[in-house]
């Protein structure tokens, strides 16, 4: 049974949660308790590995945040951009605690967004990476002229200050009894982060963050999420998206979690096997790749599905008797990972439920939820407690959601409300109106229903919907997620198109899994030809309209042989993609 047009307040709560006001004070307390524990582990070139204390990283926050603010950015918008690291971390929490704005900027932007991003929001300082720093000086000319560029690691650039020396700065600065930075007043409610969107359609706009928002996404999650001192996470996603930083900059610290971070997608397995890691953050696509390839494997064994079957139901059923017999079954799935990973944390896109079943089988909890950057972004989350594989569970605790005029099938648009809706879009009071109501309900574009327990089920975006010649609604991710379940099927994108009478049907375009394919017929990718792939996929569309009821069938598709268009999230870009 559906629930119509109600509204949810949640409150549970199942572990016990210190206050934080701001992120100062989170990062104030998680230094007195967690001191001499390490808050990071950073790998050298050489591959050498070495420990960052919590009692240091507060340390070169105050250092570098004293040198930020005798430079004269005091109140001012500091930018970061470059790969994930100890060092861009350690910008950014010295910039939100006592000195200004941050500005997140996703490395892979081409010059003109870059330079956009710093104009907009007038930003005084970058600091970046070399690669970074060559593409601005290529067109040094276009820049504004008041900006200052700090490289982000060690190494010297000639004419260029780097971030290792702005923190010994600080340190004189503060041995000499500077207390700007110290003393700087933190206003919860101010805005502290700018975040310019890479959505999947349309034009990206400025979401203003405060402490407020962070803190209470911190507090709220933690209730229902167990995690600690013992844990240790692996950075993988972009640190420009709020998903990723959220839980790396303001989760591990307030928990006091070790943090390492990924050499890069490529790598992540051989990374894993070099930290150990128990808890990280993914999309689905990673865990889609992954899990094809060791289903793959179990099934390329003699009795290879059945026994994971079998040892399926011995393990949950002696989980259930306190006894562990993961590693009896399924110990070389998890020496894949480590063989300590406890945690995911998945989210950003719809996720096949069988593979959060199957990792559940391994050992592995997939807590899969909802978010958008304007809700800082966790909005709606399974937690320890709630193991839903095809529902993103339930709004966070102290907040509020509902389903916006369903239609017949209980379909509406999710709305939340709570101490996690921005600010509002930056400079952009009419976009903050159509998306924030008089009462303080957050629109989420999003269209979904709610079950009779609370529980929210993501049906696609309101911006997505396909309205056919007759009138049916069609959610493109539905069919996405059947596309998805064949092997043959790399990537895939529903669309709107046209019959030859000019009305509008359901298409798709489709990026073969060629790894596959190749396995599958003895040809290499360039040997098929487009005659052979379309028969192919001509079946694979087939068995999926089986599946579906005839107003929902898949009447026209194109076979791409390069990958989709994609944002730093893995998610495909849907207005790049659609020819």
């Amino acid at each position: 049974m559906k629930i119509s047009n109600n509204k949810v307040k949640n409150n549970k709560k199942f572990y016990e949660v210190r206050k934080i006001t701001d992120l100062r004070d989170l990062i104030s307390q998680s230094v007195e308790l967690y001191a001499d524990r390490p808050a990071f582990t950073v790998k050298k070139k050489n591959g050498e590995q070495y420990d960052i204390s919590y009692k240091q990283y507060g340390e070169e926050i105050k250092a570098l945040g004293t040198a930020l603010t005798d430079m004269g950015l005091a109140g001012e918008k500091i930018a970061v951009a470059g790969d994930n690291s100890y060092e861009w971390c350690l910008s950014y929490m010295a910039t939100v605690t006592g000195v200004g704005v941050i500005v997140p900027i996703d490395k892979e932007l081409l010059f003109d967004d870059i330079n956009m991003i710093l104009n907009v929001s007038d930003v005084k300082l970058l600091f970046c990476d070399k690669k970074i720093a060559k593409k601005l000086s290529e067109r040094n000319d276009e820049i504004k002229s008041d900006l200052q560029i700090v490289i982000i690691h060690a190494d010297k650039e000639e004419g260029v200050p780097n971030i290792t020396d702005l923190v010994a700065k600080g340190k004189e600065l503060l041995a000499q009894g500077d207390t700007r930075f110290l003393d700087a007043e933190i206003d919860p409610d101010k805005m502290c982060s700018l975040l310019f969107t890479s959505g999947t359609t349309g034009m990206s706009k400025g979401v203003m963050l405060c402490h407020r928002n962070f803190c209470y996404e911190v507090m709220a999650a933690m209730g229902i999420i167990k995690i600690t001192p013992d844990d240790c996470g692996i950075s993988m996603l972009p640190l420009h998206h709020t998903y990723e930083s959220t839980i790396i900059l303001f989760f591990a610290p307030y928990c006091g979690v070790k943090v390492t971070f990924c050499d890069g997608f490529r790598y992540v397995l051989k990374n894993m096997k070099e930290f150990n890691p128990s808890v990280f953050v993914a999309v689905p696509l990673l865990l889609e790749t992954v899990h094809r390839r060791l289903m793959k494997k179990i099934s390329e064994r003699p009795h290879g599905l059945t026994m994971f079957k079998v040892g399926s139901v011995l393990v949950k059923a002696a989980a259930k008797v306190g006894i562990d017999l993961k590693k009896v079954f399924f110990k070389e799935i998890i020496d894949t990972f480590g063989g300590n990973m406890r945690l995911i944390i998945c989210g950003a896109a719809p996720i096949n439920p069988q593979i959060l079943k199957d990792f559940d089988a391994f050992g592995i909890q997939i807590i899969f939820g909802y978010g958008l950057t304007e809700c800082a972004p966790l909005a709606i989350l399974n937690h320890d407690k709630l193991h839903l594989a095809e529902s993103v569970g339930e709004v966070i605790p102290g907040s509020e959601a509902k389903i916006l005029n369903p239609d017949e099938n209980g379909i509406g648009e999710i709305c939340v409300r709570g101490d996690m809706v921005m600010l509002g879009y930056y400079k952009n009071p009419e976009e903050t109106a159509k998306v924030i109501d008089d009462h303080g309900w957050f629109h989420t574009g999003d269209l979904g229903y709610m079950d009779d327990e609370g529980h929210f089920y993501i049906s696609g975006r309101c911006k997505n919907v396909i309205v056919t010649s007759n009138g049916k609604n069609i959610y493109p991710e539905e069919l996405e997620y059947h596309l998805g379940t064949d092997i043959r099927v790399g990537e895939s994108l529903v669309v709107a198109d046209e019959n030859k009478k000019g009305e509008v049907i359901v298409g798709a375009r489709i990026y073969p899994n060629f790894e596959e394919l190749s396995e599958r017929y003895g040809k290499s990718e360039d040997e098929f030809t487009d005659e052979e792939l379309d028969e192919i996929f001509k079946e694979v569309i087939d068995d999926v309209n089986k599946k579906l009821p005839p107003f929902k069938s898949i009447l026209k598709y194109k076979i791409r042989r390069t990958e989709f268009t994609k944002t730093t999230t893995s998610k495909i870009k849907r207005h790049q993609n659609k020819d």
